[in-house]
């Protein structure tokens, strides 16, 4: 038979007398304490980080299966890396890392050219990189060459923009290197520049504005956002572009441009603050928020 501690408590209100079996149990409920509050420290001291992380790459948890590379592991790989930007060949003339191979992730070409760099260098990892920690298209890269087999590779999802402030003298700007610190744009700077489909569409009908479009065919699909005539519709191309940017600055004009969905200008401005161009604006949002914002005006 199962034995145990009776204690007799008394009538007076004192406490109980203390007994064996008492002191087991406090000493067993310190220690589950102990533990639990060890753990939540733990707990306390990962949670900011790992949110932190998920703020500052808000897409690596939709890609687990990328192995991500740092910027400083990059830097001290690099003669054991393939570098491959995966941005238009646009951006890439812009700003790119120093003996990166362009290889857009929407060319047709795409899956051909990465095995054949995995051929070339069967002993080098190959790491996709484009615009930065929101931009996706290092991860889509990287997932898409190991679909076809090249498993050797890696997403530098920190971007351009990190890498250039980092390592200038391994970074390319409008064909030259190192990159200056104050040659790279900032946000802040960039926004300066924008104006609402509203303020843009007014200032595009002051006397002597220079408007032009720089999407392309597919992209403009019948519709402007001012008559012909009115408007330039220039390939985003700085040779096409020049004639009217050296017009606006010699002649003091305003020049207005605007694209698809306001992401292509970012780059332009590189080369408008190399003409020495200041009074130039963009649509905010390109055309596709004027024309969200005439959908919910007649709505």
């Amino acid at each position: 038979m199962r034995s145990h501690t009776i204690a007799h408590y008394p009538a007076n209100g004192q406490n109980p007398p203390i007994t064996t079996n008492n002191v087991r149990g406090q000493d067993m409920k310190q220690k589950i304490i102990t533990t639990m509050l060890a753990t939540l420290s733990v707990l306390l001291l990962w949670l900011p980080a790992h949110g932190s992380e998920n703020d500052e790459y808000p897409n690596r948890a939709l890609y687990p299966d990328v192995k991500i590379i740092t910027t400083d592991a990059l830097y001290q790989n690099l003669d054991k890396s393939i570098i491959v930007d995966v941005r238009s060949r646009y951006e890439y003339d812009t700003l790119h890392i120093k003996g990166a191979h362009n290889i857009p992730l929407n060319s047709p070409q795409f899956v051909e050219e990465i095995r054949k760099l995995a051929a070339e260098h069967p002993d080098r990892q190959i790491v996709f990189y484009c615009n930065g920690k929101t931009c996706r298209k290092s991860y889509k890269a990287a997932r898409r060459a190991r679909k076809y087999d090249v498993d050797n590779v890696l997403a530098y999802d920190a971007g351009i923009f990190d890498w250039a402030r980092a390592h200038p003298d391994e970074a390319v700007l409008l064909g030259k290197s190192p990159v200056p610190a104050d040659r790279l744009i900032s946000k802040e700077t960039f926004k300066k520049h924008l104006l609402e489909p509203e303020a843009f569409l007014e200032k595009a009908h002051q006397p002597g504005a220079i408007v032009i479009d720089i999407r392309d065919i597919r992209q403009r699909e019948g519709i402007s956002l001012l008559p012909p005539g009115q408007e330039q519709r220039e390939p985003l191309d700085n040779e096409a572009l020049r004639k009217h940017v050296e017009r606006a600055r010699k002649e003091n004009r305003p020049l207005l441009i605007y694209d698809a969905v306001g992401k292509q200008v970012r780059w332009l401005q590189y080369f408008l603050e190399q003409e020495g161009v200041k009074d130039y604006w963009f649509m905010q949002g390109g055309i596709k928020a004027y024309l969200d914002g005439l959908q919910s005006t007649y709505r």
